[in-house]
């Protein structure tokens, strides 16, 4: 198996340090609901996770639940994240943190994404961080200030190397509150101290305060997965600020390499552009579900587009994911009523390239590929058995029995279809496609079969 490590920007092959790999990924921070693009980070995540167990390893996977010192920007100025949501809501940030994290499991079950080994909580950790902190003043890397403890990246020459950027052309070019009191611009905290007001604080030696947000990851990672371990996922996002700090005060308490494998999803665009609340396109998994698109089809939508490249999101895409995956669905009902039987060695052709796909770092737009090549042989239970097999990766429900239904066909829809009909019976694909699109568009789509065709409402 072949992964792409950001760290040394190239795919590698995959090598265990033991016989169960250990993979730590960056969770939600729950003042929120979830959005799709942070949707289409954990479904990267989920990939992953089910590529590694067809491809025959062992996984024990720790995933964070921020509820507590996310600052409301990646560095250390602004508003915790809780404290915000918390006024902003009138509910204590318990009962924030709560609804949050239920509503994003609530969305990891809708689209078939298993939770990881661990799901630990930041607010469950505190000692272990408190721990971690002191350690590293103690190794000569904390210090502190009138506001907290800060890391030195001076004492950390290797600073900036997961991002390849150079450190102090980024931070002149950065838009950052002085700190005269930091040693560097790019200190970050380690430990906040906490004015009386501040709702979350706990006991340190510093006095009363809360974690700063990097600490945690490392802390908990360390915890569950030992000083060394084998993948950690993220967003892309996380690159130059998050994981930087998290690669710093790791290796500085443990004095080696504490991650083999840096993995980073892509991000998410939206007709285009960025993702933001200002522009209103923030959706969430609901909102998808209430303009009619079911979470497989998103599932399905993300999973066509490789991990490491921006997906652009489009309601258009959508709706061609939407085509797609109830023409899957019915193909693949299919073979499951199928009478014949397929060749032992076509079979394995399809599971070779499927798992030649998978194990070239997770590639899940190639592994679709060979499921639709696959679903052109003739209707045999065979196929079928293969497609819930090559599932165990897609996790896109394609045992679903679609449900049959009686519609109306418009004159319109029946008199285009027919017209396709004849194309394909010309060998005009061109034109066999733009008609299938025309029909799309009036919100019906064709299910080509052996004697003819099935016309189904999207």
């Amino acid at each position: 198996m072949k992964l792409y490590n950001t760290l040394t920007r190239k795919k590698e092959d995959f090598v265990p340090i033991a016989k169960t790999v250990t993979m730590y990924s960056c969770g939600p921070t729950v003042y929120n609901y979830a959005h799709i693009g942070n949707m289409r980070a954990y479904i990267f995540m989920d990939s992953v996770r089910r590529a590694l167990r067809y491809c025959g390893y062992k996984i024990k996977g720790v995933m964070n639940i921020t509820d507590v010192g996310h600052l409301l920007s990646d560095g250390d100025d602004g508003e915790d994240k809780m404290a915000k949501a918390s006024r902003e809501q009138q509910k204590s940030v318990y009962e924030i943190a709560e609804m949050y994290t239920k509503a994003f499991m609530d969305d990891l079950a809708r689209l078939n994404i298993g939770k990881p080994e661990v799901v630990a909580k930041a607010t469950e950790h505190i000692n272990d961080m408190l721990s971690y902190v002191v350690k590293l003043v103690e190794l000569g890397y904390g210090y502190e200030t009138s506001d907290g403890i800060y890391f030195d990246i001076s004492r950390f020459p290797t600073y900036g190397k997961l991002s390849g950027l150079n450190l102090d052309n980024q931070i002149a070019g950065a838009r950052v509150d002085v700190n005269d009191e930091k040693r560097h611009p790019a200190d970050f905290a380690l430990w906040k101290k906490a004015p009386k007001e501040h709702i979350m604080q706990w006991e340190s030696p510093w006095g009363m305060g809360y974690p700063g947000w990097h600490i945690e990851c490392s802390a908990m990672s360390k915890k569950y997965l030992g000083a060394r371990f084998d993948i950690h996922t993220g967003g892309v996002d996380h690159i130059p600020v998050h994981h930087e700090n998290e690669i710093a005060q790791s290796e500085a308490l443990e004095g080696h390499q504490t991650v083999n494998y840096w993995m980073h999803g892509e991000f998410m665009q939206v007709d285009g552009g960025k993702m933001s609340k200002s522009l209103g396109n923030t959706y969430t998994v609901t909102d998808l579900e209430n303009k009619g698109y079911s979470p497989m089809v998103f599932r399905y939508f993300c999973l066509n587009t490789h991990y490491r490249k921006t997906l652009n999101f489009t309601f258009d895409g959508m709706n061609a994911a939407k085509t797609a995956y109830t023409r899957l669905l019915a193909l693949i009902n299919e073979h499951r009523n199928g009478k014949n039987a397929t060749e032992p060695e076509i079979k394995q052709k399809y599971e070779n390239e499927f798992m030649d796909a998978v194990s070239d770092d997770v590639n899940i737009p190639m592994a679709l590929g060979v499921l639709w090549n696959m679903l052109r042989e003739k209707p045999s239970k065979d196929i079928y058995e293969l497609t819930q097999k090559f599932d165990k990766v897609l996790g896109l429900s394609l045992d679903t029995i679609p449900q049959e239904e009686k519609i109306e066909v418009p004159s319109e829809v029946a008199e285009l279809a027919n017209k396709r009909l004849e194309a394909r019976k010309n060998k005009d694909w061109a034109l066999s496609d733009e008609l299938r699109n025309q029909i799309a568009t009036l919100g019906y789509t064709v299910i080509d079969k052996k004697d003819g065709y099935d016309i189904k409402k999207l």
